[in-house]
């Protein structure tokens, strides 16, 4: 009988994931742990590595589809497996064909006619729930999709297709079975699609028919925006977000860093920025406010006893949130070479699993882009995030005089289930103090 593959865990929180290339064919011999596919998800990219060693039999899930962790995607027939001799010929035949590339958008649809043999023929096509989801959120009933995957199965982008072409349209004659869920993949669906407990789901926005004049440009969505976007609709909808901001004066540390940064790139081979200041008054700030190293977990409150801060990268077309592990026990350099290290290797597309997990607070540098206040998004199931922006000089009355300062607005969003406005006023005014007292004893190592 042939070996089960599976879409694996992919990392903390995440929930699906999707094939971006296969590696292997059906009929390809592998060794255990050959990659067998590259796959994406919200947070990184990676590669499936064979369980066993055989011969792949079917391939189940399509490029581009994406399906939920657990998610049957592969069949491997294990070397000197008995049940290799009764496999059947056909087999091969199917899964082969379903390899090649879907067919045009106008024949994910079926016609009447056809509709309606599938209803006759009695038999319950079976759906992974993404496809389900997917289905009932634009009101697409799957007894008339005409699937493209192994055996005719209805994949997600057969779904997706039907959605970017403007919906189905009605059928009389055609009957509309209900879905039967594929218990395997049950228990892996998503949790963005279920309910926060004692709160309803969110409701799908309704299709919109937006007209399309000449010279509009239609980027078609990506799997990983699609899966931002729903991140970033599970963290609002499941969080209350409320926000706060202080102000800080960090003329000393323009100061200090700008005397510094000579020395230090000429030693160190790499340049000393702001954020590995703000990061470690963030650190040792939490150490004395531990309730904002915490996550809501339903029935309890966790305080997370390693500091582990994420810091958003942004590429051409994605963000990604790699974490610089127990950040409170580096010095300012080794911040910064973490800082260093994870951009670069995101921008390389060489994160590893690791580098994306275990995060338990964020800071997030909106001010190399010029932003002066913004308002972050939690980055579920952290409770907080700290948006550094832009540092500015302006006039400020100091001593009832009015001096030339460079100043800095530090902007925090919080889960407000976990935390309250007077902590996090706390907490603010700890990072503030920490900043504004930087000076010549600082130390970097």
């Amino acid at each position: 009988m042939a070996t089960k593959v599976l879409m694996p865990q992919l990392g903390e929180s995440v929930t699906e994931g999707t094939i971006s290339k296969w590696l292997v064919n059906v009929g390809d011999t592998v060794k255990k742990y050959d990659s067998l596919a590259e796959v994406t998800t919200d947070k990184v990219n990676a590669e499936v590595p064979s369980t066993v060693s055989g011969r792949v039999t079917e391939i189940v899930v399509q490029e581009g589809e994406t399906v939920a962790i657990g998610t049957l995607i592969l069949y491997i027939e294990e070397s000197g497996a008995a049940g290799e001799a009764q496999a059947s010929p056909a087999a091969p035949v199917v899964a082969a064909a379903s390899t090649e590339q879907p067919a045009p958008v106008q024949k994910q649809a079926a016609s009447p006619v056809v509709a309606a043999k599938a209803v006759e023929s009695g038999t319950k096509q079976r759906y992974s729930p993404a496809v389900v989801v997917l289905s009932q959120e634009h009101g697409i009933d799957l007894a008339r999709v005409v699937g493209t995957g192994a055996g005719g199965r209805v994949t997600r982008k057969d779904v997706q297709a039907i959605i970017d072409a403007g919906g189905q349209k009605p059928v009389e004659t055609a009957q509309a079975d209900q879905p039967v869920v594929d218990q395997q993949a049950a228990a892996t669906v998503p949790a963005t699609t279920a309910p926060v407990s004692g709160t309803p789901a969110p409701t799908p926005a309704a299709p919109v028919d937006i007209p399309v004049a000449t010279g509009d440009e239609i980027i078609p969505v990506t799997p990983i925006r699609r899966t931002i976007a729903n991140r970033m609709v599970q963290s609002k909808h499941e969080a209350p977000h409320a926000w706060t901001m202080v102000e800080v004066d960090v003329t000393n540390l323009v100061n200090f860093r700008n005397q510094a940064k000579g020395d230090f790139a000429r030693k160190e081979g790499l340049n000393l920025t702001f954020l590995p200041f703000f990061i470690k008054a963030v650190v040792e700030s939490l150490k004395e406010y531990p309730m904002i190293n915490a996550t809501w977990a339903g029935d309890k409150i966790i305080v997370k006893k390693n500091i582990n801060i994420s810091i958003a990268v942004a590429t051409e077309d994605a963000l990604y949130v790699p974490v610089i592990k127990d950040a409170d026990q580096k010095s300012i350099l080794g911040i910064a070479k973490s800082v260093d290290d994870l951009a670069a290797r995101t921008r390389a597309g060489k994160l590893t699993m690791d580098d994306m997990t275990g995060g338990t607070f964020t800071v997030n540098n909106t001010g190399s882009f010029g932003s002066i206040q913004s308002q972050p998004i939690i980055n579920s199931p952290q409770a907080a995030i700290l948006s550094v922006e832009s540092i500015v000089k302006r006039p400020v009355v100091i001593n009832d005089m009015i001096a030339i300062r460079s100043m800095v607005n530090l902007c925090m969003s919080l889960d407000h289930r976990v935390l309250d406005g007077l902590i996090c006023g706390r907490f603010l005014q700890s990072v503030k103090q920490k900043l504004e007292n930087i000076g010549p004893d600082t130390k970097l190592y």
